[in-house]
């Protein structure tokens, strides 16, 4: 595998998962495979699970990995072709690109998207110009409109809880003060859809994701019918698609509660608030699994580098 850039990039999710679950059962067995290998996390936004579990993957392989804050620390870059760059930016992509893949054998990026703009969020442009730039595997470590190293530990997550052949998700919208991006509700989506269970996607009138991912999955704007018969129910906020990043909706009603979920299991990639998304009365009781769920974050970018360290493209 050259890259991960999206779910689309796994081949066999049922390969995967199995394969993620034998990592977790044994973290330090391929320790040397990255051996004076450098992985170099470059972040544009802020982290907390994705920077530490991604590093810990890459140690956990014996790579060596660098973490910068690029909007922090980083001249500021700019992406645009033919740009006459008199401006706030400093260095070029073409540049920058091609100067850390002489430093990293492996690069893995997160950049959010403005959420004003959709076609340029939708053109992928910071994670496309590293793919383009890079003389070395590039890793999502979330983009404007993916975070596959997320849908992927939910999928290991429910193979891990589940006790049907073929269980019901639901993908539920809640409440939210700030505009958010699509990235988590669209690998989630993405991921579901390559697993055997029913999925289904909950949300007000206006919030209906990109139809392009959403595709046949059915798509409920009542909540309790949607979360009938339940056996996970994952949680995120996101902005309106159709009237892109706005607002369109607070109604407290949406946030989720004990009674609401029953017997499902409850999962959000986090961070989460309390109390405005879900009740404390689920976070802190046994139907949350959202602190398995964060563990997982490790073995599934464990095996991204993984795959990637295996391959011949890289040097």
């Amino acid at each position: 595998m050259k890259h991960y850039t999206s779910i689309h990039d796994i081949d066999n999710i049922h390969a995967w998962i199995e394969e993620a679950k034998a990592i977790k059962a044994n973290p330090l067995k391929n320790i040397d495979l990255g051996k004076n290998k450098t992985i170099g996390l470059l972040f544009f936004n802020s982290s907390l699970r994705t920077r530490l579990s991604t590093q810990k993957a890459a140690l956990n392989l014996g790579m060596n990995p660098i973490v910068m804050n690029v909007s922090g620390d980083a001249w500021g870059i700019e992406f645009g072709d033919g740009t006459i760059m008199n401006g706030v930016t400093a260095e070029h992509i073409k540049e920058a690109a091609a100067v850390v893949s002489q430093y990293c054998d492996i690069i893995a990026v997160r950049a959010f998207p403005t959420l004003t703009d959709k076609a340029k969020d939708e053109s992928e442009y910071v994670l496309r110009s590293f793919v383009k730039y890079a003389s070395v595997p590039i890793v999502n470590m979330e983009s404007a409109t993916e975070h596959p190293l997320q849908g992927f530990t939910d999928a290991i997550t429910i193979s891990e809880y589940s006790k049907k052949t073929k269980p019901k998700v639901v993908l539920s919208w809640a409440p939210h003060v700030k505009a958010l991006p699509h990235a988590v509700a669209n690998s989630f989506t993405q991921a579901m859809q390559k697993m055997e269970v029913d999925l289904v996607i909950t949300n007000p009138e206006g919030y209906d994701l990109n139809p392009d991912i959403t595709g046949n999955t059915p798509i409920i704007h009542n909540q309790e019918e949607a979360f009938k018969d339940a056996d996970f129910i994952y949680v995120k906020n996101w902005s309106s698609y159709s009237d892109y990043g706005k607002i369109l909706n607070t109604d407290p009603n949406w946030m989720i509660t004990k009674e609401k979920i029953g017997n499902a299991k409850f999962m959000h990639c986090l961070p989460v608030r309390r109390n405005l998304i879900v009740e404390d009365a689920v976070l802190d009781s046994d139907s949350s699994i959202v602190i398995q769920q964060a563990n997982n974050r490790t073995y599934a970018a464990q095996l991204v580098l993984k795959k990637i360290l295996e391959t011949k493209e890289i040097r």
